[in-house]
This record gives C-alpha cells, sequence and structure tokens, in this order.
C-alpha cells in the first residue's frame, strides 16, 4: 500500500469528523448559511469512494478516443442520473487519439539487455520488425538543445533528466518538457527516434507514458520512456565510454477524428437563474493502470463533494447556486474536452471554476484568484478549511486543464485545493495508477475540503471578483 507521510491514513474516522463538526461551525459566518456540512458530510465519502472504485474496476482504463472511454461516458451518465444529478448530458466532439501498438526496446552488442519502455502518445512508429540504431546520450534537454542540427541523423537520442519529489508537483513543469518538447528537438537534430527518462520520481521498472507536443508541420518520429532503473542503467553504460546500440519497437498508430466527449450534471440551486459554480475532473487517462489518481479520484470528489453540499443552505436545505460538474474527455491528449466545453458552454455566465486532477493525497493548501473586492469570501474560505489541515498559499489559482478555456474565456474566480504531490509521480501515467493506491481517509479529507468550499461558494449571492 502507497504511504505519505503526513497522511490520513492513521486518522480516526472520528477526528475527521470533529474537523468536519468545526469547519461546520466556521460556515454559520456566512451569509444565508446555516452549519450543516457535518451530518451532510457523512455520506458524500462513501459516494466518492464508490465512484472511483466502480470506474476503476468497471471500465478501466479509458484511452482518450477509445471504445473504453465511450464505456466510461455511458457509465458516468448513468451513475450521475442514478445519484439524483439533472440535466445530464453526453456532449460529443472528436479529437486526435492515440493507439498503443508493441512497445519494446533492448540494448545490442555491448551490454545487451531489455529495458521497460513505454511509447509516448502520438509517437512515431517504427516498422514492424523495429529499428536498431546507435544510442546518443545526452544528460538533460538543454544539452540536446546545443546539438548541431542533423548531428544526429539515423541516430537515436537518449534525454536523461533528474526530476525530484516536491509537495506541490513544481517540477512536473521544467521536466515534463523532457517528455513535450524534446522529441520535436530531436527531429531538429535529425535523430531516427528519441528515448527518454520517463517524466517520473519512483525507482521501480515501470515507464511513464504521457504525451507529446510535436510542433505544426514536424513529422512524429518514434518516441518512449523508459523506467528510472533502465534510466540509471543507460548513463551509467553511456558513461564507460563505450558506444551503445539500441534495437526499438513502437508500432503505435496516430487516428484523427476519434470519437471523444464530455459528461456534464447538475444539482440545481434555490435561484437557478443565477451561474453556477462548475467544477470539473477529466474522465479519459492512460492505458497502463486504471486511471484511479489520474484522474478516476479527481471525478469521484467533486461528485461526491456536490451532493454533499446540497444541505448547505437554510434549514439543511439546498444551495442558493446551481453546482455543474464536468467530467472532461480526452484530457491526457491535450486538454480537449475543456476546450470542447468552453465551446459549446461558453456564453453561459459562470459563477466560478475548479478543478481536481492532482490524485488523491490530502489537499493541504488553497489558492484563489479573488480580487480585494472578495476578501471576505476568501476569510470565510480560508476559516472553513483550516479545522482540515489547509493553510492559505501565495500566488493565483488557474484551475486546470479541464477549466482552463472557460475560465480565460470569461475571466472566472477560481479556486484551487492543492494536494499533497509528493508521491504523486511515482505513479503518474504508469501501470501503477490503480484503486489500492487511493487512501480512503485522505480521500475523504479531499471531499470535505471541496465540500466546505462549495458550501461557501455556491450559497454567496453577488458574484466574486477575480483579479
Amino acid at each position: 500500500m502507497w504511504r505519505t507521510p503526513n497522511s490520513f491514513r492513521d486518522l480516526p474516522m472520528r477526528s475527521l469528523t470533529a474537523s468536519l463538526s468545526a469547519a461546520a461551525a466556521v460556515l454559520s459566518l456566512a451569509p444565508a448559511m446555516v452549519p450543516t456540512l457535518a451530518h451532510a458530510a457523512a455520506p458524500a465519502p462513501d459516494v466518492a469512494w464508490d465512484l472511483v472504485r466502480d470506474l476503476t474496476t468497471q471500465v478501466g482504463p479509458r484511452p482518450a478516443g477509445s471504445p473504453a472511454e465511450a464505456r466510461a461516458r455511458e457509465w458516468a451518465a448513468a451513475r450521475l442520473k442514478q445519484l439524483g444529478f439533472q440535466n445530464v448530458a453526453i456532449e460529443p466532439f472528436t479529437m486526435r487519439a492515440y493507439r498503443r501498438g508493441i512497445d519494446k526496446a533492448e540494448l545490442v552488442g555491448f551490454a545487451a539487455q531489455p529495458l521497460a519502455i513505454t511509447a509516448l502518445g502520438y509517437s512515431g512508429a517504427t516498422p514492424e520488425a523495429g529499428i536498431t540504431a546507435p544510442l546518443v546520450y545526452f544528460p538533460s534537454l538543454a544539452a540536446l538543445e546545443a546539438a548541431p542540427d542533423g548531428s544526429l541523423s539515423g541516430k537515436i537520442a537518449f534525454i536523461d533528466h533528474a526530476m525530484v519529489p516536491t509537495q506541490d508537483g513544481s517540477g512536473y513543469g521544467p521536466y515534463g518538457n523532457v517528455r513535450r518538447k524534446g522529441p520535436g528537438v530531436a527531429v531538429a537534430k535529425g535523430a531516427l527516434a528519441v528515448v527518454i527518462r520517463s517524466v517520473g520520481t519512483d525507482k521501480h521498472r515501470n515507464p511513464h507514458t504521457g504525451v507529446i507536443s510535436w510542433a505544426k508541420g514536424v513529422k512524429p518520429i518514434p518516441a518512449g520512456a523508459v523506467s528510472n532503473p533502465d534510466a540509471d542503467q543507460i548513463a551509467r553504460l553511456a558513461a564507460t565510454g563505450q558506444p551503445l546500440k539500441l534495437h526499438l519497437t513502437l508500432t503505435g498508430q496516430i487516428i484523427d477524428n476519434a470519437p471523444s466527449g464530455n459528461v456534464v450534471g447538475e444539482l440545481p440551486g434555490r435561484d437557478p437563474s443565477l451561474p453556477p459554480v462548475l467544477v470539473a475532473c477529466h474522465l479519459d487517462s492512460w492505458d497502463l493502470g486504471t486511471g484511479a489518481i489520474d484522474d478516476g479520484a479527481g471525478c469521484a470528489i467533486v461528485a461526491g463533494a456536490a451532493l454533499g453540499a446540497q444541505t448547505s443552505g437554510p434549514d439543511g436545505g439546498k444551495p442558493l447556486r446551481t453546482i455543474r460538474v464536468l467530467f472532461a474527455g480526452s484530457e491526457e491528449v491535450g486538454g480537449f474536452g475543456g476546450e470542447a466545453y468552453a465551446q459549446k458552454h461558453g456564453k453561459e455566465p459562470h459563477a466560478l471554476a475548479m478543478e481536481s486532477d492532482f490524485g488523491a493525497d490530502r489537499v493541504w493548501r488553497v489558492i484563489t484568484n479573488f480580487a480585494p473586492s472578495a476578501d471576505a469570501v476568501k476569510a470565510r474560505l480560508l476559516a472553513a478549511l483550516n479545522p482540515l489541515g489547509v493553510v492559505p498559499g501565495d500566488g493565483t489559482a488557474n484551475g486546470g486543464e479541464d477549466v482552463g478555456a472557460i475560465i480565460a474565456a470569461q475571466k472566472l474566480p477560481v479556486v484551487d485545493l492543492n494536494q499533497d504531490g509528493t508521491h504523486y509521480f511515482d505513479l503518474h501515467h504508469t501501470p501503477d495508477d490503480t484503486l489500492d493506491k487511493i487512501d480512503p481517509a485522505m480521500l475523504a479529507q479531499n471531499v470535505a475540503a471541496w465540500q466546505s468550499t462549495l458550501a461557501i461558494v455556491a450559497n454567496e449571492p453577488g458574484p466574486i471578483a477575480a483579479r
């Protein structure tokens, strides 16, 4: 079982309930609200666990644009209706998909041995028999960028890096560029193919997949990621000065105009004429695991919290505003679901947007983009989250891939509930992204933090200004 330091794993449920009770007392500070969160929170964690359990078990992996993702949409729509959501709809769109084929790599000649590899999303394909070519080691993306154009003709580039764990996941930005941009740089240098160290922080022989951002007009070359232990092996072998040679087989396909779609549902508020609060996750996943932390947990959290907030209004009634959930499709390969949502719903006013897409470890920090005129709302929010161990953070909230387009289009206020990412990139995009890695107590803390937040923002009568 995956363990996180300072987690809620060993926190008795009665202690979590006590924290919820304290949070509920704070909610009484908000206008037109009563402290109902404590008794409302009881079923929400169970709903969330059931959702992520059943999604990852009954559907399993949900690659963007695949029949499995289509089954997930049907499953999600049926489950939301069963839970009492209204106006549930599947909103189809088409996108560019990637279908995995054979993924295989082995060093040949000096130090011959197999490597644990996965193709990256939108990788070009080798012939079915594979390719064999010299492997050229680069210690960083910057080192590859410094290589002369054309210098890798007929060769395979290997890009190393040194990503380390951080609580806020900040390493993913710069080191993620090794995967997102590195293959394009390898093309410019004339490479026949490219292999990278996985963008992850674990020490297991589980390679991490993920999407490549090819520049317009660039013809994709075969591109894969080896596990961190295999990358260590390549680095040690490169240090010997002996020439390395790799046999690589990656036979995946890029498919245009593949069917995908979003699932939306609503819990109407007391005044349906007011702009809704939008809470989002993404329904698709990579194919190596079952998409538990990325992002089945997020869908479970937002749906469970939305249901739990339904008794946050006066006398235990509904909140003032409608809460709309978005289970976005095809996030993993380019955020297509978020863009499709903005295109379809961009003319509908929204009150606020939030997204859960960083696993299921405990929420530890809250960030907003509220203007000073919304300081009173922010103060109530911080006070409600404090009993759950959530602290205020610096910076400006930006939502995420699934809500980014609608936030930008409408300049929406945003609340980011940051989860502990110390171990997130041990599992991210690997075969280890499975249900057993989710701690039910930490999942419950996530739901409680989200529910506390929704109880405030969905009961706010006036607009919340964003800076």
